[in-house]
């Protein structure tokens, strides 16, 4: 005998649908649909009227589809001369899921999360129980989703990461190691099916093991979303994220795409939310309609709870009168060491490229650009609406080197030194220099003030204080007045910043 609880998994079905304005509440309809299967030697499963469509759809076996709608239209043929019966046909290719469940609206909740929608619901309120019908190419994702809610198995969420970098590459090493232990803790099954760099794309649906990169170099699928979203379908993946870990102008393009087609999104790719701001909203208005999730924490403080913190704060109602800090751990490195060292400018800049702390052409850190995108991102969390282009942006890197080879501005370096020397020498005593990203201006209106320039400051204030590549952030509101919220701590590398990202990705699973 069946456990009640067990789900019923009817594949291979159809429905026969009747469309007609006046056919619903005639006595003795339901009768003659019976008599006439009965006769053709069909058997009917599930009978249901919808009102608002003005129909009676049942189900039948596939192979018997054909014939039930011929059978029906013979039955019938006097309601379709008169236009009360408007049409009879099927839609094949259906399967039936049949369950016990308190709740299941919530269930109905999880499928259309997933983009599963029920084409027939039959509900028996007095036993619980529910009948849906959902295409074939969607069934066995409604039942591991359904499973998942009424008999809490833990809940598979599938991942594509794309970008297989430094931080990729520690994520999905994260992700294999923890996997067992967010399971049992958590109750969250997290597999990587996907791994795509820029040429191509590998795809595992059971998920990767620790030999991912193998199989990443023998992949011959085109890295492109059509592939990944394709691939979601055929294989009828549930709770889908796709993790963006490239610094790629031209993947967050796909954005839309992906959040369309049942994919939620997380990002260490800063160039989405520097967008200008009509693409800005477009996106979240994409994500509402889809009831998608876009988390980004990582995008300005690596690892640290800076987004999060500022949107809290925001949410609820809290005025926010200026955001300022060392947005960069390259260039916090960089001034931490000028300003306490007798080295030069030049010396510094070279020792932080070593170990790997500047992009590889330190232009692109000294520019300013990478403090200007955070620093815009953070005004865009409050609500403002400035473009990249309002942003004051002092760039250390003089013109005559702007546009130079790297090689040349390498070997070029030591033409920095007098210049840094001098202002490092003009400060007052007690004095070191820092970088800094500040959002000012009254921030209640459209547009706030951003600035980011390097600035003297005591080596005694909390700006001051900074080691490392540490990065600081100072947070002024109208409740807190003169004593800023201060979020310290490493800004920059490829364990805090998978670790962040891996922080978002569990955020997102725990509420799907």
């Amino acid at each position: 005998m069946k456990n009640a609880n067990e789900i019923k998994f009817l594949k291979n079905r159809s429905i026969i649908k009747f469309e007609g304005e006046d056919f619903l509440g005639e006595i003795g309809v339901d009768g003659r649909i019976f008599k006439a299967l009965t006769l053709a030697r069909i058997s009917v499963g599930v009978i249901s009227q919808q009102a608002i469509e003005n129909g009676i759809s049942i189900l039948v076996h596939e192979n018997d589809a054909e014939n039930a709608v011929s059978c029906l239209i013979e039955e019938f043929e006097a309601e379709r001369r008169s236009g009360k019966v408007s049409q009879i046909y099927s839609i094949n290719n259906v399967s039936v899921l049949g369950f016990v469940s308190e709740d299941y609206n919530k269930v109905l909740v999880e499928l259309a999360r997933n983009n599963v929608f029920p084409l027939l619901l039959n509900q028996i309120a007095s036993e619980n129980r529910v009948n849906i019908v959902v295409t074939s190419s969607q069934d066995e994702k409604a039942k591991n989703i359904i499973e998942s809610e009424i008999f809490k198995k833990p809940k598979t969420v599938h991942l594509a990461i794309i970008g297989h970098g430094n931080v990729g590459k520690t994520l999905i090493d994260q992700v294999l190691e923890s996997s067992e232990e967010i399971k049992r803790r958590k109750k969250i099954d997290l597999k990587v099916v996907a791994v795509a760099n820029s040429k191509k794309i590998a795809f595992n649906k059971k998920g990767f093991d620790n030999n991912w990169g193998d199989e990443v170099l023998v992949a011959e699928n085109p890295s492109n979303v059509e592939t990944l979203i394709n691939f979601s379908k055929e294989n009828q993946l549930e709770n889908l994220i796709v993790v963006d870990n490239t610094a790629s102008k031209d993947f967050v393009k796909n954005y839309h795409a992906l959040a369309e087609n049942g994919f939620d999104l997380v990002s260490s790719n800063k160039i989405f939310n520097t967008l200008p701001i009509e693409e800005y909203r477009k996106l979240r208005y994409t994500l509402n309609k889809n009831n998608r999730r876009y988390l980004y924490e990582t995008n300005v403080g690596a690892g640290l709870p800076l987004i999060d913190t500022i949107k809290l704060l925001h949410l609820s109602g809290e005025n926010i009168t200026r955001i300022k800090g060392v947005f960069s751990g390259t260039l916090s490195y960089v001034f931490n060491n000028f300003s306490l060292r007798d080295d030069k400018f030049s010396t510094i800049i070279n020792e932080a490229l070593e170990k790997g702390y500047t992009e590889p052409d330190p232009r692109e850190d000294l520019s300013g650009n990478d403090v200007a995108r955070k620093l815009l991102i953070l005004a865009r969390e409050l609500d403002l609406i400035n473009e990249f282009d309002d942003i004051n942006i002092q760039n250390l890197v003089p013109e005559s080197l702007l546009s130079v080879s790297k090689q040349e501005f390498l070997s070029r370096l030591d033409e920095l030194d007098e210049e840094y020397q001098k202002i490092k020498e003009n400060q007052e005593e007690g004095h070191v220099l820092r970088y800094v990203g500040d959002l000012h201006g009254d921030l209640q209106k459209d547009k706030g003030e951003l600035d980011v320039k390097l600035v003297s400051v005591p080596a005694s204030s909390a700006l001051g204080q900074l080691k490392g590549s540490d990065s600081i952030f100072e947070i002024y509101t109208e409740s807190y007045g003169e004593n800023p919220i201060v979020i310290m701590g490493a800004g920059a590398g490829a364990q805090v910043t998978a670790r962040g990202v891996f922080g978002d990705i569990l955020r997102v699973s725990e509420t799907k």
